[in-house]
């Protein structure tokens, strides 16, 4: 019960959305809204789970790293691991199974990843992610 009472993970925040790629065509939008925007966006939907600790805490650390390595709501800025964005959807290490558990929709068959694939390559092409911005480089490089 004690632990309902540390701050973090409920301070939920969708920041402003400052650009969004160039989406080959609307379904790619929306399967990579289904299947990746509560944790690769700012358009984060918050259950109600996501206000109750310890959950609140494991919903609120994926949010952030999943906005820190690859934010489609932030175009305009460095997409750190935009590289490898591609081969774990590939491997079906995206979206996590943890996160497929609970949002059974999220979840993608062998025709939605492949469409979602080819959906997104064809939107890097035109829309190309910033790289840079990882964990390791100084400011200025």
């Amino acid at each position: 019960v004690l632990i309902q009472f540390l701050p973090y993970g409920r301070a939920h925040t969708n920041p402003p959305v400052t650009a969004e790629p160039q989406w080959d065509r609307h379904g790619t939008r929306e399967l990579a809204a289904v299947s990746c925007f509560d944790c690769h966006s700012n358009l984060t939907e918050w259950p109600w789970y996501t206000n109750v600790a310890p959950m609140s805490w494991l919903v609120q650390r994926d949010v952030d790293e999943g906005r820190d390595t690859m934010n489609f709501s932030t175009w305009d800025r460095p997409q750190p691991e935009a590289d490898g964005f591609f081969q774990v959807i590939e491997e079906g290490e995206m979206p996590p199974s943890t996160y497929t558990l609970i949002h059974p929709s999220a979840g993608l068959d062998d025709a939605e990843r492949k469409e979602l694939i080819d959906g997104l390559r064809a939107t890097f092409q035109t829309s190309p992610p910033i790289p840079g911005g990882g964990e390791g480089e100084e400011e200025g490089e």
